[in-house]
């Protein structure tokens, strides 16, 4: 399985941006998906993930209602929109496959990460 995060990048504060991640090697469809991050000297965070149907999404609290997870199965892919961003979202975002269906919270339910795709978000 690779996957191919993308869409990283330099925005300012209050700025959007909208990170992809194409998956292969496997079926694509009929697994979670997450997304997780690393901020600069600090642990590896959960973001959001969404189940294999795309029914079922959770959020870490700091990004409720200013990020949104999506999928698409047809081009194994999926998506993390970003809006009114803040300095404290700088980190590296990773994308991930889960072990199973359903959306997954923590980062042991994972067994396929991405290379991760650097965001920074200006004051």
């Amino acid at each position: 399985v690779q996957l191919q995060a993308s869409g990283g990048g330099l925005v300012q504060s209050g700025g959007s941006l909208r990170l992809s991640c194409a998956a292969s090697g496997r079926t694509f469809s009929n697994y979670g998906m997450g997304w997780f991050r690393q901020p600069p000297g600090k642990e590896r965070e959960f973001v959001a993930t969404i189940s294999w149907s795309g029914g079922t999404t959770y959020y870490t609290d700091s990004v409720k209602g200013r990020f949104i997870i999506s999928r698409d199965n047809a081009k194994n892919t999926v998506y993390l929109q970003m809006d009114s961003l803040k300095p404290e979202d700088t980190a590296v975002y990773y994308c991930a496959v889960a072990k199973l269906s359903w959306a997954s919270r923590t980062h042991y339910e994972y067994d396929y990460w991405g290379q991760g795709t650097q965001v920074t978000v200006s004051s």
